[in-house]
């Protein structure tokens, strides 16, 4: 019986239990508290990744804003090459008519239009009868029988002029293409 006391007064004791509990804390169990050196790293590399971002950032934000420069005018330059067409309707009807003067005239003012608006960035899409169809730059409004066999597949007439802004399509060259 004594022997049951003993054992009973050791489950009691709070020291005994202490006892168990060193033995069951092992360094697995244990989580180690990170040192100043792993802290400072771990920042750091938390700073790195900020710091490459807000560059990514204000290079992307540069870039947009000189898009936006770039293309800011397109509806202006749009409605401006529908004036372009129709200086060059005129200078082919006051050329038909023979008096000179208008036609110089009107010539220097519209090479004088067409410098400033290529100037701004505004390029005619050289097209001619002959080429490849390009879908990237034309537009076929018909097909007709080719005259020759060459021109199958190939543009026969440009019935309207397109142009490129910084090269951007804004307007596609509308032609016709043989069949």
């Amino acid at each position: 019986m004594s022997e049951n006391k003993d054992l009973h007064e050791e489950n009691l004791n709070p020291e005994s239990e202490s006892n168990h509990e060193q033995s069951a804390e092992t360094p697995e169990n244990v989580t180690a508290q990170p040192t100043a050196e792993e802290l400072l790293a771990v920042e750091k590399d938390r700073y790195i990744r900020l710091f490459a971002e807000f560059e990514n950032y204000k290079k992307r934000t540069s870039k947009e804003k000189l898009e936006f420069f770039q293309y800011a005018n397109q509806d202006l330059m749009i409605s401006m090459v529908d004036v372009l067409d129709d200086f060059e309707r005129a200078l082919k009807e006051i050329s038909k008519s023979g008096n000179e003067g208008d036609l110089r005239g009107v010539e220097l003012i519209y090479q004088k239009f067409k410098n400033k608006l290529s100037e701004k960035g505004l390029k005619k899409i050289e097209v001619n009868p002959g080429d490849a169809f390009n879908v990237d730059v034309h537009e076929a409004v018909t097909q007709i029988p080719s005259p020759t066999e060459d021109l199958k597949g190939k543009i026969v007439d440009v019935i309207e002029t397109g142009y490129t802004l910084n090269d951007k399509v804004i307007r596609f060259a509308k032609v016709v293409i043989g069949n």
